[in-house]
């Protein structure tokens, strides 16, 4: 399968790791993993902070570079990216844009998918060969929660990882309290959530907290960093793509 890799902003600016480990976890699953250059922000901050029209040539963007018929879909190693080219460019590009354009977004939407999704929906794969000897916890985020309703996903993968020790995260489905510019326009509230989040995952005992989305994760492993409570983050991806070295004979 030809896959394109949608690294999105966060990823490209201070989390590359997410989008390196899932090119080199798909490879090394046997598939052609291809980057656009021409790739750029989905739009979702413009969205949801009012500026919808201003979205507008991102999203015409994203449908033109990802629309390519060679690439059989797209990945991103973020829920909240996917949910918004899921959900949000069909609202821009009926409101905005043209008839062309709608048309275009519905079929590169429809190709489109979160990690999880794409390893156990579409290539039929829970067990990606990784090993990762940690004690961990995953944070479900909101958008992959509740929007693309991943479900277990993210943990049958996680299971199926050799070495770990996945010990489930006390209200896990309760948000972390980033929520984007939320957590700048609530900051108050956006703290009160993070600390419960914090509380939670130094319960479990765990050395790293995972989650589908970088954004998250830099939220939570700020407040944990802050509190200096020894647990790191890591992204899904990066432990999926972990695999045990070889030593020498």
């Amino acid at each position: 399968m030809r896959i394109a890799l949608f690294a999105t902003c966060l990823g490209d600016t201070l989390f590359p790791n997410a989008a390196k480990s899932t090119a080199l976890l798909l490879t090394r699953l046997g598939h052609e993993v291809v980057f656009p250059q021409s790739q750029t922000c989905c739009g979702q901050m413009h969205v949801n902070t009012g500026y919808q029209p201003d979205a507008l040539p991102l999203v015409e963007n994203y449908a033109d570079t990802f629309g390519d018929s060679s690439i059989d879909a797209v990945v991103a190693p973020s829920g909240s990216c996917v949910g918004s080219v899921r959900h949000q460019h069909e609202i821009v590009a009926s409101r905005y844009g043209s008839p062309a354009l709608c048309g275009r977004v519905d079929t590169v939407k429809a190709k489109t998918y979160e990690l999880s999704e794409l390893l156990v929906d579409v290539l039929g794969v829970t067990d990606v060969g990784a090993w990762y000897p940690h004690r961990v916890t995953y944070h479900p985020t909101c958008h992959s929660l509740r929007m693309l309703r991943v479900g277990d996903k993210p943990l049958r993968l996680l299971r199926a990882v050799r070495g770990i020790d996945l010990v489930e995260l006390p209200e896990a489905d309760s948000c972390c309290g980033f929520g984007g510019t939320f957590a700048i326009k609530n900051a108050e509230t956006s703290t009160a959530m993070l600390a419960d989040k914090i509380h939670n995952v130094t319960s479990t005992g765990a050395e790293y907290c995972t989650a589908g989305d970088s954004s998250c994760l830099m939220h939570i492993g700020g407040g944990m960093s802050r509190l200096e409570v020894g647990v790191r983050t890591v992204h899904l991806a990066e432990i999926l793509a972990s695999v045990q070295e070889k030593v020498p004979a």
